[in-house]
């Protein structure tokens, strides 16, 4: 392999990065100064992540990752982020008692503002100005001056996520967390659901197991584990320029992390092999997502696993399957069947969402919770008959009250729901309720598995 540094990435054709700053010295004076901020998060913080992910490529646990679309400047508020870090706490309880396994919890949080676009520009009666490319770059509303790429912004985002993760980490060990705290949101949820009987039975199972661990004076007192949760951070690595920023010599190691974020993932967009995303990301020690789509051929899935990770070390890569419902099981087994031909240790995950976009009668983006599900249940199938470990699930949602997605039991919306709460600013998000019914049926899912393994 060629010698690798922070910045030869610049060296390597570039996609979905603009190049059009009208201050090109500006952003470099931006780059240098955030090159000397304080690390978002710690070597030893991705090391333990990698370490649980490597637990999941051997099947002793599950990735559960979630979280905003785009995070933006404008919805920054700490309910929000709370809301957000409470379905996925919901969420992964409920499923930690389905599988019986711990899931590792790790948001699309704290650093995903940037998003790669289909086209440069856009048009809007007669005019045409550049695309909306996340936050962190330029704004969303339609005009020039908001269009235009703003190296200022990079500090915006910087101190959005430093505060993002100060409060995280305040909720993950202060208490808040604790499981009989979540457990009693859970049953809030299931109390008016249609299928209350179905929910309140899981529910009531894990009552009376915590019930039974107190009895035992076991409790958030007493076990780290019941009273505070590890929760990790990650983002799509796709403005190169923060990244290598964000990069830093761990001092314990004497190698790079980029500490900008626990784990980050290269998107289907800017997979090329050759390219400047997966160069960047081959240098650092993050665990590493790689985006998996129809375009994507087994020999280049394996040779961008053996850039990313020549040493083939369990838990440094995690292969994230976006097909969509109607091409998941044509187009899955393919990879999933040479991956595990050629021996090379990942944790394959599921991302749902964007093979699954459409547009509404009224023009909005949304996907449909049936064909959510349906390609989970593709990826669970295609997995085991392959002979490979179905480790997790890759979700856009929100904690907030929003009508993006069509369907859902709970509260089902409709096409005609979509305009009263759409507040996205990229694509179409599960609401809170939404997301904790999906975690109730992949624990279902889970069950039925141990069932019959255990037959």
């Amino acid at each position: 392999m060629m010698s690798w540094s922070p910045g030869s990435w610049r060296e390597k054709p570039a996609k979905h990065i603009p190049s059009d700053y009208p201050d090109p010295a500006g952003l470099a004076q931006t780059e240098a100064a955030l090159s000397t901020y304080p690390p978002l998060v710690f070597a030893g913080e991705a090391r333990r992540l990698r370490d649980s992910l490597a637990q999941v490529a051997r099947g002793e646990a599950f990735l559960l990752q979630g979280g905003d679309c785009a995070e933006s400047f404008k919805e920054f508020h700490p309910n929000n982020i709370r809301d957000t870090f409470r379905v996925l706490l919901q969420m992964a309880v409920v499923m930690t008692f389905g599988a019986a396994m711990p899931v590792i919890k790790v948001g699309r949080i704290a650093g995903q503002f940037a998003k790669p676009r289909s086209s440069p520009t856009e048009t809007k009666d007669g005019q045409t100005l550049p695309s909306y490319r996340g936050d962190n770059i330029n704004g969303m509303e339609f005009s020039a001056d908001a269009r235009m790429p703003d190296p200022t912004r990079l500090l915006q985002a910087y101190g959005q996520a430093a505060a993002t993760l100060n409060l995280i980490r305040a909720f993950a060990t202060g208490g808040y967390a604790d499981l009989a705290n979540v457990h009693r949101w859970n049953l809030e949820f299931v109390s008016d659901s249609p299928q209350d009987h179905q929910y309140r039975a899981f529910a009531d199972k894990i009552s009376e197991a915590i019930t039974f661990m107190k009895a035992c004076g076991v409790d958030g007192r007493s076990v780290r584990a019941i009273g505070e949760v590890d929760f990790y951070t990650s983002h799509e690595a796709l403005l190169l320029g923060y990244e290598q920023a964000m990069t830093r010599i761990d001092s314990t190691s004497d190698k790079w992390y980029d500490t900008s974020a626990h784990m980050l993932w290269i998107g289907d967009r800017t997979r090329q092999p050759d390219g400047a995303h997966v160069e960047f990301c081959r240098g650092v020690e993050n665990p590493i997502g790689l985006k998996c789509g129809p375009t994507l051929e087994p020999d280049e899935l394996i040779r961008l696993v053996d850039i990313l990770n020549p040493a083939n070390d369990a838990g440094r890569i995690v292969l994230i399957a976006r097909f969509g419902a109607e091409n998941a099981a044509a187009g899955l087994p393919p990879l999933v069947k040479k991956v595990q031909a050629e021996g090379r240790n990942v944790v394959w995950s599921c991302d749902p969402m964007h093979g699954n976009t459409i547009k509404a009668g009224d023009g909005f983006k949304t996907r449909r919770v049936d064909a959510i599900l349906s390609e989970v249940g593709t990826f669970f199938d295609v997995c085991l008959a392959e002979g490979a470990y179905p480790g997790g699930v890759h979700f856009e949602m929100t904690g907030q009250n929003v009508t993006e997605c069509l369907g859902g039991s709970k509260e089902e919306v409709l096409e005609a729901d979509l305009s009263s709460r759409y507040h996205t600013h990229c694509d179409p998000r599960l609401n809170a309720n939404q997301a904790l019914e999906l975690a109730f049926i992949l624990a279902d899912r889970f069950k039925e598995r141990r069932a019959a393994a255990a037959v």
